[in-house]
């Protein structure tokens, strides 16, 4: 990570398009060292793409989050080869997120669905509206669900995908 990081910073045209996978090496870092870890990922904007493991290997997203690293996560596959738990839904990987780490207030699960989002939310910490606004792409996931809380918690069904503009489920 200490390379890549170097390196980043060396080429700062590859800053916000630069991603680790996995790095679950996260997890065997001690707390002070994934602090100052997750600061050099912050300032050189190289995100991580992962998955919520559990058992053994608890990532320190939260702590990632904190120092403002972009983190997404998701599925191999609808099989995922990992392990035999789940259905290829971005929501559940929130849902157990938000129960990994002990987010059970609507605001935790709220911030949770960045998770799923690749990093977008309708509302900001302080409630600003974010998303969706005039110029955005219209990509969007249609589900059942009050507030981004409830689609977290109870894992809304997907009703409707639209990409580019185009009704494609």
């Amino acid at each position: 990570m200490e390379y890549l990081i170097n390196k980043v910073n060396e080429n700062p045209s590859l800053k916000g398009k630069t991603y680790l996978s996995h790095c679950f090496v996260l997890a065997r870092l001690d707390k002070a060292k994934q602090e100052k870890i997750s600061e050099k990922l912050a300032n050189a904007q190289i995100g991580i793409v992962s998955t919520i493991p559990f058992g053994g290997l608890i990532m320190p997203i939260p702590t990632l989050m904190k120092y403002g690293v972009e983190v997404m996560t998701g599925n191999d596959s609808i099989v995922d080869h990992w392990n035999t738990f789940g259905t290829g839904s971005v929501l559940q990987k929130a849902n157990l997120a938000a129960q990994l780490y002990g987010y059970s207030s609507e605001f935790g699960l709220s911030r949770m669905l960045k998770l799923a989002t690749a990093g977008i939310l309708p509302l900001d910490d302080k409630g600003v509206q974010q998303w969706p606004k005039v110029g955005d792409d219209a990509d969007l996931v249609f589900i059942e669900a009050s507030c981004s809380a409830e689609a977290v918690s109870r894992i809304s069904q997907v009703k409707s995908l639209v990409y580019k503009g185009n009704v494609v489920f």
